[in-house]
């Protein structure tokens, strides 16, 4: 298993996080993937929440890393193949306790780096269009990500907003 360590500032101390594949089967991501869906579900009606099932992050064509802090699992994200050289992210999430202190930007840094080293041109996304949603609009809007149509099998939805990124 790959790992990889990223330091953060955090009450005045540097505190080590690793950013590291991770096991969709670990009860640990089970539980932080279900607070991501449990988070999600009164934003918008069942049609317009895309989040990926347990199974579907479990897909080969899905990467799925964890941020960790010590044992704890403090943030996800996912890259799931699109078409060859574009590439969809996915399962973004923070703790909410953890928000505020820069992992999302870490772990997004990381993925598009990852996504380049492996020859990836693109990578879209689609998010929520309700203010539940905006911090992790501006974060996609701030780190180069663009408004654009739908893609692959979305269509428009007053509930998504969908940014895309070449790389």
């Amino acid at each position: 298993m790959a790992c990889f360590r990223l330091w953060w500032s955090w009450q005045d101390q540097n505190v080590p996080m690793k950013i590291m594949y991770a096991d969709v089967t670990d009860p640990r991501v089970q539980a932080f993937l279900q607070a991501h869906l449990d988070d999600i579900a009164p934003t918008a009606p069942e049609e317009s929440r895309h989040a990926l099932s347990f199974a579907e992050l479990a897909e080969t064509s899905v990467r799925l890393w964890a941020v960790r802090d010590g044992d704890e699992v403090v943030g996800t994200g996912a890259l799931a193949a699109l078409e060859p050289g574009h590439e969809e992210l996915k399962s973004m999430r923070t703790d909410q306790a953890r928000r505020g202190q820069g992992i999302a930007r870490e772990l997004l840094e990381y993925l598009v780096d990852n996504a380049k080293s492996r020859g990836i041109t693109r990578i879209s996304l689609e998010t929520g269009s309700m203010d539940f949603f905006a911090p992790a609009r501006a974060l996609y809007a701030s780190a180069g990500f663009a408004p654009c149509a739908p893609f692959g099998s979305y269509v428009e939805d007053p509930n998504s907003t969908f940014m895309t990124r070449v790389l």
